[in-house]
């Protein structure tokens, strides 16, 4: 390693959508007459979806040099605007439709969606890994599109939706699901459970986002033990899933917790364990952490310097570092300082792995083309290693979490 050798740096969480009247194009016919009423009456509720905030998520040219200043050279793309027929956002808000009509429309709204994020993924060729959308009220539409979207260009994987209680879904832990799980097995897409996807709707009470905010990685790392205890691990061995935007830190625990019981199910003869667990056990030959080492990865958003310890505890070659962008909790403009400060002293071969390497090797990007891109744009290994000083940088920065504490008056 030289000083001045340049990581290639893949951010594993992006976010980005069409601007609310691009995605009537890629509407099938029968539902434009639907949609221009639904879009007359519909007033975007996001101040940062509306222009000139909200263009970062649609302008290629802005992304492009928004992510050159952040020295990133390739991005996981999920969704982030509203699609047709949504009430919100589709990453954090599928309450149950309605009715059938609105979930028809619903889903029409989803495709339109994956087909406009082809052709912005396409403008910028195997440096955008776009993640297909879909609902899971009928799964054999849901496989068909997923077959659509790698067909077209979508490598970025699958985003699973909330299955939380209420939705009238069944929960993850069951077989329902294991067609989509197949087909993203097949197809190496990985499935994507991403924070904020999982809670139940948080109510229109001042306290309710509070909740939400509380509990909203809870949510999402209760999936693992979903996943794991209903088997779909074990029968689908080739199935790769991401947590992304759940931290970092509960991952060494919450395996330790389940081997400990799933070793008492195995085991512990004569208790309530042992009861309740012998028929899950026997059709599960791997302990926990054996499926998270084999099957799972972590979307690593602004990884905190003390989760950075633990890396060796979750696997380095598991964690994939992301920038969040465009959020208000991104790295941006602050990207290489949210570097210097989670991974400086940390050996270069590592910080490699997590920066980039690990995505690069999950997903389908063009690997040639992503590292022309790196060698001109990607920080360098003696500006990642300078540790950051705490008040180096404006206290606004302390909006992203990896940045906590570095932040000072100027």
């Amino acid at each position: 390693m030289h000083a001045e050798d340049r990581y290639a740096v893949v951010s594993s969480d992006c976010h980005g959508g069409g601007q609310f009247s691009d995605y009537r194009d890629y509407l099938e016919s029968q539902y434009l007459d639907e949609y221009d009423q639904w879009a007359a009456a519909y007033d975007v509720p996001y101040d940062d979806l509306k222009p000139p905030l909200g263009e970062r998520n649609w302008d290629t040219a802005r992304r492009e040099r928004d992510m050159a200043a952040d020295g990133v050279a390739a991005e996981v793309i999920y969704p982030n605007t509203i699609p047709p027929f949504f009430p919100r956002a589709s990453l954090t808000y599928q309450p149950p439709p309605p009715n059938a009509g609105d979930a028809e429309r619903r889903w029409a709204g989803l495709r339109a969606h994956n087909r406009w994020l082809v052709d912005f993924c396409a403008k910028t060729p195997g440096r955008r890994g776009g993640i297909c959308q879909v609902m899971v009220h009928d799964l054999d539409a849901a496989v068909a599109e997923v077959r659509w979207a790698r067909d077209a260009g979508l490598f970025g994987g699958v985003l699973m939706p909330g299955t939380p209680p209420g939705s009238g879904l069944p929960p993850l832990y069951d077989p329902y699901y294991d067609p989509l799980f197949a087909v993203c097995a097949e197809l190496g897409l990985p499935l994507h459970m991403h924070g904020g996807g999982f809670n139940p709707p948080m109510g229109d009470t001042v306290e309710g986002p509070v909740i939400f905010m509380l509990e909203v990685t809870w949510w999402g790392n209760r999936n693992l033990a979903h996943l794991v205890v209903g088997g779909a691990l074990e029968r689908h061995p080739d199935l790769q899933i991401v947590f992304t935007e759940q931290g970092t830190a509960w991952i060494p625990p919450e395996l330790q917790r389940l081997d400990y019981f799933f070793a008492r199910m195995r085991t512990a003869e004569g208790s309530q364990e042992y009861v309740w667990g012998q028929p899950v056990m026997a059709k599960l030959p791997l302990q926990p952490s054996e499926y998270f080492a084999r099957q799972c990865h972590v979307g690593a958003s602004f990884i905190r310097p003390n989760e950075v310890t633990l890396r060796h505890q979750v696997g380095v070659d598991r964690i994939m570092w992301g920038t969040d962008y465009p959020h208000k909790e991104a790295t941006t403009p602050y990207t290489l300082e949210a570097l210097r400060a989670s991974f400086a002293g940390v050996p270069y071969d590592e910080v490699a792995k997590m920066i980039g390497l690990n995505a690069l090797n999950l997903f389908d990007f063009d690997r040639d083309a992503v590292l022309a891109v790196a060698a001109d744009i990607g920080p360098t290994a003696a500006a990642v290693d300078r540790p950051l000083m705490p008040g180096e940088i404006p206290a606004e920065a302390e909006k992203c979490p990896a940045l906590v504490g570095f932040g000072g008056p100027q």
